[in-house]
């Protein structure tokens, strides 16, 4: 890998902003002085910028907790993404996408990574990596709704797979329930349109986890942390149980 792209995506900086460290001198490679922005570096090699060691990473995983009105996406020429909340000195800013989408008014945890084909995996049905949200909705929801989501929901375009759902209080007084729901699914609208199904409009929504991660509760709206190795090593399993 050339020198200007190991120090760009280990977020030292633009394509042309490492070129101009590595024309001045403040790198090395190997203890020596390099001024070659092409410089082919390999894992033996130890590159480091003005005496301070960049140690390379394949792959980034954050876990963020997006807030209402942000994109899931990772540009917009009119709105903020969820891109747009992260430093833009990450390792491997430039290539994270989000994995699966959030509406925007959707809150909750969202997994940003480059590592594209743990991402098409942990999105594929068949994998049944669980999703559980919680949801705040129109009306009281009866118990008997467990049974029949948990057969799977017929919508106009396909039946879902069995889902939880859980009634976790009403409020008399609004008129409205809280509940929390794990599908193994993430299509469009899905949990609006299941519980709208059962005339429950959903008034707001929020993901608390996807697969083995769980939205931390000291994680405030907008901030983000790297996932820790052993949640990248039990995203890597993910799937294999399915629903319980």
């Amino acid at each position: 890998m050339r020198l200007d792209r190991y120090l760009a995506n280990m977020g030292q900086g633009s394509r042309q902003e490492v070129r101009l460290l590595i024309k001045k001198g403040h790198v090395q490679v190997d203890g020596k002085v390099c001024r070659q922005t092409a410089t082919q570096i390999k894992d033996s090699n130890q590159v480091t910028i003005n005496q301070q060691t960049i140690s390379y990473q394949e792959f980034s995983y954050y876990l963020l907790n997006k807030p209402a009105d942000v994109l899931t996406a990772t540009k917009d020429q009119k709105q903020a993404t969820v891109l747009d909340l992260l430093p833009k000195n990450l390792p491997h800013y430039q290539d994270l996408a989000p994995v699966g989408r959030l509406d925007r008014d959707t809150t909750g945890l969202l997994l940003l990574t480059n590592d594209g084909q743990l991402a098409h995996r942990l999105l594929q049905p068949k994998y049944h990596v669980a999703k559980t949200y919680q949801a705040v909705v129109a009306g009281e929801v009866k118990p008997e709704l467990v049974a029949v989501f948990a057969k799977g929901v017929e919508l106009a375009d396909f039946t879902t797979q069995p889902a939880q759902l859980r009634i976790k209080n009403y409020d008399a007084n609004k008129k409205q329930s809280l509940v929390e729901l794990t599908i193994a699914e993430g299509k469009y609208h899905q949990v609006k349109r299941m519980l709208k199904t059962f005339d429950h409009e959903v008034l707001a929504l929020k993901r608390l986890s996807f697969g083995p991660l769980n939205l931390p509760a000291d994680l405030a709206a907008g901030e983000y942390r790297e996932l820790n190795p052993e949640e990248v090593t039990a995203l890597q399993t993910a799937g294999q149980a399915g629903l319980k």
